[in-house]
């Protein structure tokens, strides 16, 4: 799903018009991006949370030259999904799986 995507998907359900929807889409976006700046953690239950995990600076290599390659400190955001994200994508994940094995399956194909 893309970010305009999930506009419309918000205009429709809420009944917003798309613009109401992307300022909504907009400040959501901006609020999770400051407290990340800051270093906060945002915690939505059942969904997930994200945090900024900080990264010791390390000697990397090039792959091209094979050269050595000073990689500086960094902090990067982590997600770590939520209980019940993780079992309606895992619920829905399974019977998609079924699903993709019947069609692709020719082995039962006798002229084969």
């Amino acid at each position: 799903m893309t970010k305009s995507e999930l506009i419309d998907a918000i205009a429709a359900r809420g009944q917003l018009t798309k613009a109401r929807a992307e300022l909504v889409v907009n400040c959501v976006f901006d609020a999770m991006t400051e407290a990340l700046q800051r270093g906060e953690g945002i915690e939505i239950r059942g969904f997930g949370s994200f945090t900024v995990r900080p990264y010791k600076p390390y000697d990397g290599r090039n792959p091209r030259t094979g050269q050595p390659v000073p990689v500086p400190a960094k902090r990067l955001p982590f997600f770590k999904v939520g209980k019940e994200l993780k079992e309606l994508v895992n619920a829905s994940r399974g019977r998609q799986l079924i699903d993709d094995d019947d069609d692709d399956d020719d082995d039962d194909d006798p002229s084969t």
